[in-house]
This record gives C-alpha cells, structure tokens and sequence, in this order.
C-alpha cells in the first residue's frame, strides 16, 4: 500500500468515525432535538441567560418551513464544494500543464534542430564542456 492510500484510508476512517461515533454513543439522547443547529442551540442559551433580550436585527428572508431551510442550506454547501473544487482542479491542472510543458522542452544541443558539428569542440568525457584550445602563438 503506498502511501498516499495509507493516508486517504485513515481520513476515510477518520469521517466514518465522525459520522457514526456520535450516534453509537448516544450523544444528544436527553434532548428534544438530538441534532439541532448551531442557531438553535445558541437561542436557547441567550433565552435562559436573559429572557428580555431582543435580537439586533432579523433575517433578511424566513423560509416557509425547515426543509425549504435544509434545502437551501443542502444547496449553500454543494456550491461552495463546487468552487472548491473547482480552484483545486485549476490549481493541479496549471502544475501538470507546467511540467509537462518542461518535460517536453528539448535540451540545448540535442535533437533534430542541433548542428551537427556543434559540439565538436567538447570533451567526449564531459558532455557540454568546451576544450579551451590552449595558447596562441
């Protein structure tokens, strides 16, 4: 098993376990609403905290019911998915685009556009290095 699959099993795992842990323990048993909102749950601690308190402003739209609510929230998070991946999908395409564009650069001397006398003056032992053609008379 490489090791980018040793890593994407153990997030797999990771979420399984997120997802099943809370109902296998039997958190949130005592309650009305085992798994309500954030929102709820914070209205319900201002309420006991301080029963007159009057919120700063109202929602700008109130859906008719919880799964118009559930929808459009279901929706919020499928296109901020969308743009995620869509910036990921960006992000390795211009790097695999890059390398392929300098895997496909040819080496300076090589290939069909080389002279072939080009590198007549290099050492057969170092490729690339010029013989300094020693002194002049």
């Amino acid at each position: 098993m490489t090791r980018n699959a040793k890593i994407n099993a153990l997030l797999l795992l990771a979420v399984a376990a997120l997802a099943v842990l809370p109902l296998a323990l039997g958190l949130g048993d005592h309650k009305e609403e085992p798994f309500a909102g954030a929102d709820g749950e914070a209205e319900t601690a201002i309420t006991e905290l301080d029963p007159d308190y009057e919120p700063w402003f109202s929602p700008l739209y109130e859906p008719p019911s919880g799964e118009i609510e559930s929808g459009l929230f279901a929706l919020q998070a499928a296109v901020g998915a969308g743009v995620l991946a869509y910036y990921f999908g960006v992000r390795r395409g211009r790097r695999q685009g890059a390398e392929q564009a300098r895997r496909q650069q040819p080496v300076p001397g090589t290939g069909p556009d080389s002279d072939s006398d080009a590198g007549s003056d290099a050492d057969p032992g170092r490729p690339g290095e010029a013989v300094s053609p020693g002194p002049r008379a």
